[in-house]
């Protein structure tokens, strides 16, 4: 037999059944499992099954008796010979699989961030996640909830049954403000949200279910030909992601209801995984970033963590103010941990008028901190309208959105990293002219990065001064966010013994280590991120 003749000899005698459910993301879903099959040469059918979860639409899906919804049915046709193999949405499998059945191969993920898809007559830029005020969000999702309501305690919420094109039409027929869905599914299925705002937000912010994005592929244990089949459509990346996040809902003992997200992904060789867990729906979320060379143990890491009987520190110092009502304030409180924040520096305007001429041909306006953005609008600057804004992340977009505008570029994605954040927003910026509202004597990170054919518009707009009388904390933690700040507090002070030191950014870092200490970088130079940074400590 030729080479030819092998490779042409088909790899099943028979057509396969792709069992699903009737739903037009479930169908994609299989139709999409069918043509990787037909480019391998397997042909197969699909065959729709009803499962809980299509036939109770009256109740919240944590009120339904069990786990898997969406997949018990399919499951037992599975068993029972009906289908040869079964795609789900693998966020929907519980963590144990009925016995006799396997998961055989993982697709690609698609883009696990949430959309959070808002009616045009309740959007407020000026509000974070530009939603009005006391707006009433659909979702049926417990950790979507506990999240959104950490960032927004203002938000009511009202539980969203149906398929993805059913929950969007009660989103147009007004039932609600706003509804929160996944990208994948959006993406998949090409759903219209042309006369929706809609705002994504990546599984760093809003933390998904885990294996949100991917399809599983199950096949009964005994059908070890299929399974060799299937290998050569299984992605071995992402299989090896995803087993973090099942493993901590797993360990967890959570089901796909519960208040809990975990994300993973492997960056730069080394694995990251972000978690938020609360106990109810309606409980401020404990979050966590952690990373690792390897993933094994890594999902205990993050479970060990959340050990109620774990130490937490007693009391924080911050160099920055912080209200009462703000994120990390809230996250510290939960634990009982006092918050002394206190600026060491002081901030001084040194312009008090722009040069319309100047702002005309301006097309980004990057902003490097909350400190550019203030200074900056209080020179009442008159725009273009083809003027762009670029924030380093979601502190700054916070602040930007108070005066009534969105970023066009946010740094978020690049976590603290400022080297990728400024490289990145380079290759945008090409050949345009970019205006950077500063300190005087800023380090320059991102002018630095820019393209030779970009134009740039250093524009100091206020500068700093170090407080000279700065007293001694005694606090467990001392995070500082600025060299500034570092320069001022060790100017008199030292490190007492058992004191961990967080820094926002790596100039931050820097000085630190110009003082023969070791302090912890958070994955993002916001609230969220010292949070995340300060349960993650170790006593």
């Amino acid at each position: 037999m030729t080479e030819n003749e092998v490779s042409a000899t088909p790899l099943v005698d028979r057509t396969l059944i792709i069992g699903t459910r009737g739903s037009e993301l479930a169908l994609w879903q299989a139709n999409y499992i069918k043509d990787r099959l037909a480019e391998i040469g397997v042909p197969a059918e699909l065959k729709i099954i009803k499962t809980q979860g299509d036939i109770v639409q009256h109740l919240r899906l944590d009120k339904l008796e069990g786990k898997g919804f969406f997949t018990k049915e399919l499951e037992e046709e599975l068993l029972s010979g009906g289908i040869d193999l079964a795609v789900h949405s693998h966020k929907d499998l519980p963590t144990a699989h009925p016995e006799g059945l396997m998961i055989a191969a993982v697709s690609s993920r698609e883009d696990p961030a949430e959309l959070l898809i808002i009616h045009k007559d309740c959007v407020d830029f000026k509000k974070r996640l530009v939603l009005k005020h006391n707006a009433i969000v659909g979702t049926s999702s417990n950790r979507r909830k506990a999240q959104l309501l950490a960032m927004r305690p203002d938000l009511e919420f009202d539980d969203l049954r149906g398929n993805v094109l059913t929950r969007i039409q009660k989103l147009r027929d007004e039932d609600y403000d706003a509804i929160m869905l996944a990208k994948a599914g959006i993406t998949r299925i090409g759903a219209d949200l042309s006369d929706f705002h809609v705002e994504e937000l990546p599984p760093t912010e809003i933390i998904p279910a885990p294996a949100q994005g991917v399809l599983a592929v199950q096949i009964r244990e005994s059908d070890h030909s299929l399974y060799k089949i299937l290998q050569k459509i299984h992605d071995t990346e992402v299989a090896a992601t995803i087993a973090v996040e099942r493993e901590v809902l797993r360990l967890f003992d959570a089901g796909c209801h519960a208040p809990l997200g975990c994300y993973c992904q492997k960056n730069n060789g080394k694995y990251e995984v972000w978690t938020s867990k609360a106990d109810e729906d309606n409980e401020f979320p404990d979050r966590l970033f952690l990373t690792a060379a390897e993933s094994e143990g890594l999902a205990e890491r993050v479970a060990a963590k959340y050990n109620k009987s774990r130490k937490l520190p007693s009391q924080v110092f911050i160099t920055r103010d912080v209200a009462e009502n703000s994120y990390f304030h809230r996250a510290m409180a939960k634990h009982g941990i006092s918050v002394d924040g206190r600026s060491l520096i002081r901030i001084f305007p040194i312009i008090n008028k722009l040069d319309p001429f100047i702002l005309k041909y301006v097309d980004w306006i990057f902003f490097s901190s909350k400190n550019g953005i203030e200074n900056f609008f209080k020179l009442e600057p008159r725009l273009s309208k083809r003027t762009k804004f670029a924030v380093i992340g979601r502190g700054s977009e916070e602040t930007l959105r108070q005066y009534g505008h969105a970023p066009d570029f946010s740094g978020e994605q690049q976590g603290i990293d400022m080297k990728k954040i400024a490289d990145e927003f380079a290759t945008i910026a090409a050949g345009k002219t970019v205006l950077i509202p500063r300190a005087k004597d800023s380090l320059e990170t991102i002018q630095k990065s820019l393209h030779a054919d970009t134009k740039v518009i250093n524009l100091p707009v206020y500068q700093t001064r170090i407080d000279t009388d700065v007293s001694k904390s005694n606090a467990d933690v001392l995070i500082f966010t600025s060299p500034s700040n570092v320069e001022a507090y060790f100017a008199d002070n030292l490190v007492e013994p058992g004191q961990q030191i967080i820094c926002i950014g790596h100039s931050t870092g820097q000085k630190i280590e110009e003082l023969g200490l070791s302090y912890t970088l958070p994955y993002s130079p916001d609230e969220i991120g010292l949070a995340e940074a300060v349960f993650g400590l170790d006593y």
